[in-house]
């Protein structure tokens, strides 16, 4: 089982102890905080995760500059959208990587800064998954073709967090 400080990070819990009066999270809690805060990616997971037709990235440049980037797919051969991430096996996904504003914004942070946070979200279902981990630039555009026919290139995330997070702001929208 981990520690409350292999979770969690000094600044993490520094401010917990400053606003959170109650210390939901302490020693006490960490079979709980434990099954929420996974290093894996469990196979019911993998079902919500490739059924996403959107994302959204966050990447830092090496100076720590934060950058929050949309991701998207594109329609396949027989007018249906193609999964937005390949879930590889427990610890690996896999996104596509498509033409864009040319300003690389993204890929330009993971070359110096290889942490990415990756946000999931189901407006009809009301649901929040995250994924912190590592990436890196996959060039070779053959890789994963058979799954994302234009795909330019693919980011490869090696996964160190993966949770379902509080949904209680997600309201369903009308529109979806």
């Amino acid at each position: 089982m981990r520690k409350l400080t292999e979770i969690f990070h000094p600044g993490e819990l520094d401010v917990q102890a400053q606003f959170n009066k109650k210390r939901n999270w302490n020693d006490n809690s960490l079979a709980g905080l434990n099954r929420m805060f996974k290093e894996t990616i469990d196979d019911e997971t993998a079902y919500f995760i490739e059924g996403q037709k959107y994302f959204f990235i966050a990447t830092a440049s090496e100076n720590g500059e934060c950058d929050c980037s949309f991701r998207g797919t594109e329609q396949g051969t027989d007018n249906r959208l193609l999964q937005s991430v390949f879930v590889k096996n427990p610890v690996t996904v896999i996104f596509p990587d498509y033409s864009g504003n040319n300003i690389y914004n993204s890929l330009g942070n993971i070359q110096v800064n290889p942490n990415i946070g990756m946000l999931f979200i189901d407006f009809k279902l009301a649901l929040r998954l995250r994924i912190n981990g590592t990436a890196k630039i996959i060039i070779d555009k053959n890789t994963y073709k058979h799954i994302w026919p234009n795909s330019l290139r693919y980011i490869e995330v090696n996964v160190k967090q993966v949770y379902f997070n509080c949904s209680r702001r997600i309201k369903e929208s009308v529109s979806l």
